[in-house]
């Protein structure tokens, strides 16, 4: 039994799955909108939504975790455009849009993931 286990694992390992994630999150901050199956949707809004609270402090300690995080492109989009669109704002900087369909080849249901 799975309980008080968080995480999903998506049949890959740790690295692998840290890469995927980072993928993802990279291309949520250089598009600001991706389609992508709800599981992973659900398993990257935690991580981003805690980057841009990261990113809203605006001092030299938070760009420089920022930039240890995610690549050099997306870390400062993410520090000068994003997070001071969210300064008064406490949370929940993403939304999940549930695309009502699903993927042809296995069926996973598809969601769209973008900030608010």
């Amino acid at each position: 039994m799975r309980h008080l286990v968080k995480g999903r694992k998506f049949h890959r390992k740790k690295g692998q799955r840290n890469a995927l994630f980072k993928g993802l999150i990279n291309n949520l901050i250089l598009k600001e909108k991706i389609e992508t199956t709800e599981a992973k949707a659900k398993s990257i809004r935690s991580k981003i939504e805690k980057l841009i609270t990261i990113g809203k402090k605006q001092n030299l300690a938070a760009l420089r975790i920022l930039l240890a995080r995610l690549p050099k492109k997306s870390a400062e989009k993410l520090y000068y455009q994003i997070a001071p669109r969210y300064q008064d704002r406490r949370g929940g900087y993403v939304r999940i849009i549930k695309a009502g369909r699903q993927r042809r080849k296995d069926g996973a249901k598809m969601a769209v993931i973008e900030f608010v």
